[in-house]
């Protein structure tokens, strides 16, 4: 850790740069993940990610200082605790941030081992995006592709709903629905689009597929579902429910996931 150093003006050029990070809801202009709370520092911490700087209110200063005394080339930064709350993306800061530098996935590698890619077609709320990204390192997913038009992995509100699992589970972001498809093929790799019971083709109930192949499962906007490229190219399933139609989409997504895993675990 570098010796600290002390921040009093909102107009400082890294304070205005985290800033614009946070309500744009991506990366910094020096390419940083902005992640707020001590879970998600001690999460990059844990997950061997860059740690580039600690920004931390007066309050907290011994508790942030305390996770990276030992780490050499870390930044700390001590602000008034105002000038962090008013920084803060979240209603209750907890008087932390970490600057984190993203890992660097490649595609090979969300297809290693085993391969159950989640396909994220359109998703728009952070929240969903966050929490289908835990669910899919929860039940054993070896990666995840972000299509063009879903919210970015990189938006600080997709990271806390992830709860740190977007610093460990491989993901490409932005990437063509067309290119997606096509590796997904290249590599033998069976698509599935979770769907409503009632969309109006024929659709396989979860319990009816084999997830113990290798596959991926699209999960798609949260209003108008999977788009018709990626469900061309899949085959529609879906979850039985009861007195309802449709579930919300993490949900969905980590009932299938886990369905996946289960049957992982009892393949021999």
């Amino acid at each position: 850790m570098t010796k600290p150093e002390t921040i009093t003006s909102a107009a400082n050029p890294l304070l205005k740069d985290v800033r614009r990070a946070i309500v744009r809801g991506g990366l910094t202009e020096q390419g940083w993940w902005v992640a707020e709370t001590f879970h998600l520092l001690e999460e990059a911490l844990r997950s061997d990610c860059q740690v580039v700087t600690v920004l931390a209110a007066e309050s907290v200063r011994s508790a942030a200082e305390g996770h990276v005394r030992r780490l050499a080339g870390v930044k700390v930064v001590i602000l008034p605790d105002l000038l962090l709350q008013r920084l803060s993306g979240t209603e209750s800061s907890q008087g932390v941030m970490a600057l984190v530098r993203p890992p660097a996935w490649s595609l090979d590698q969300l297809f290693r081992g085993h391969p159950l890619v989640v396909v994220l077609d359109g998703l728009q709320d952070p929240g969903n995006a966050g929490t289908i990204i835990r669910a899919a390192e929860a039940f054993g997913a070896t990666g995840a592709l972000f299509l063009k038009g879903t919210v970015s992995p990189y938006n600080p509100k997709t990271l806390r709903a992830s709860a740190g699992s977007l610093f460990r589970i491989p993901f490409l972001v932005g990437v063509d629905p067309a290119l997606a498809s096509a590796a997904l093929q290249q590599r033998r790799v069976e698509l599935y689009a979770g769907v409503p019971a009632r969309a109006g083709r024929p659709v396989r109930s979860l319990t009816d597929v084999d997830f113990t192949r290798a596959c991926g499962l699209v999960i798609g906007n949260e209003a108008h579902g999977v788009s018709g490229e990626l469900r061309s190219a899949a085959v529609d399933i879906s979850i039985p429910t009861v007195g309802v139609e449709s579930l919300n989409a993490a949900v969905a997504a980590g009932i299938l996931l886990y369905e996946a895993r289960r049957q992982r675990a009892l393949r021999p």
